[in-house]
């Protein structure tokens, strides 16, 4: 119980989130929409209790379930959210 509230709790810098989604990209590249494909400029985390993570990308449209499904497994599986909720949100960048 004490693990699964550690996890609850759990912060991790923007470096490294940024670092674990890359790769994951780049293993597995997001699907064709429309002819666009999704990109993710960064993600950083912007709270716990549950860990909840903003996606800054291209386009929100373009994001699949099963991708979005794909990156919170990436997430969990680097950071151990065993037994957590995860919330994640995707945000067009705006230009600036």
């Amino acid at each position: 119980m004490a693990r699964v509230f550690e996890n609850y709790n759990r912060r991790i810098s923007t470096g490294i989130l940024n670092d674990v989604i890359s790769k994951a990209l780049l293993m597995k590249e997001p699907p064709v929409v429309s002819n666009r494909r999704l990109k993710v400029y960064y993600v950083t985390q912007t709270g716990v209790r549950p860990p909840t993570f903003i996606f800054f990308v291209n386009d929100p449209a373009l994001l699949h379930f099963s991708y979005m499904r794909y990156l919170e497994n990436q997430l969990r599986a680097s950071f151990d959210f065993e037994g957590t909720g995860i919330k994640m949100e995707f945000r067009e960048r705006k230009e600036s």
